[in-house]
């Protein structure tokens, strides 16, 4: 989705498989945070770098990855303290909630027959599939228009 949406082209957007973009604390209330002060340091162990390849790339550049993974915990995993207790947590939650079952939103899609294969689906029925997939857990979803 996000290769459809932004002005900038993806350069190695992967095939048949759905990725992670980000995990992001939310607010009930208000903006969600973001940029919070980081309680707790423990930096992200590169044995897990092999899978956030995998599951989340920087689609717009591959060799960049590292960079982007940083941006990300610092402006959005730095907020889920305390339940996100420091870097490294916040990938291996990120990993956990992909690889488990009741969390893999791409092999849910799938198992829905949703795959990412360009055509248009409404937010209804990916809702309705990962509601079916997950315990009947409602996601946050976010559309984007092409081009914003």
């Amino acid at each position: 989705a996000v290769c459809n949406s932004s002005r900038t082209r993806c350069k190695d957007p992967p095939d048949k498989l759905f990725t992670v973009h980000g995990l992001w604390p939310s607010s009930m209330v208000g903006p969600d945070p973001s940029n919070c002060p980081i309680k707790n340091i423990r930096k992200r162990e590169k044995l897990l770098e092999p899978q956030l390849e995998i599951i989340w790339p920087n689609v717009f550049d591959r060799t960049k990855n590292k960079l982007f993974w940083d941006k990300e915990w610092m402006k959005h995993g730095s907020c889920g303290y305390p339940t996100i207790d420091n870097e490294n947590h916040y990938f291996e939650t990120v990993i956990k909630m992909y690889i488990t079952r009741k969390q893999n939103v791409s092999g849910i899609l799938s198992k829905a027959k949703i795959e990412p294969d360009g055509r248009k689906r409404t937010l209804l029925d990916i809702e309705n599939a990962i509601r079916n997939g997950a315990d009947n857990k409602k996601p946050k979803l976010k559309c984007q228009k092409k081009g914003t």
